[in-house]
């Protein structure tokens, strides 16, 4: 299946729903773990790592693509070492 493009907009959107989502569920659980959000379906995902819910949203079916986040964490990952 071909997927149009990915867009700021699809960021912002899938910022919009993790945000929206984090206000009416408790995650201190889940600080570490990645979530998934699909900006188009608003559907989240939850998993050790980005590998872990491609392959379970494989199982599913479903290739989509996804805003991935880590939970307690302002970026997922930051490249470049500190000076």
């Amino acid at each position: 299946m071909k997927h149009p493009k990915w867009t700021e907009a699809d960021s912002d959107k899938a910022q919009q729903i993790w945000s929206e989502y984090q206000k009416q569920h408790n995650l201190t659980d889940r600080i570490g773990q990645t979530v998934g959000i699909d900006p188009k379906s608003s559907c989240i995902w939850f998993g050790d790592s980005i590998q872990a819910i491609v392959q379970q949203r494989d199982s599913e079916g479903l290739d989509s693509p996804l805003f991935f986040q880590r939970i307690g964490e302002k970026t997922y990952f930051r490249k470049g070492g500190r000076k």
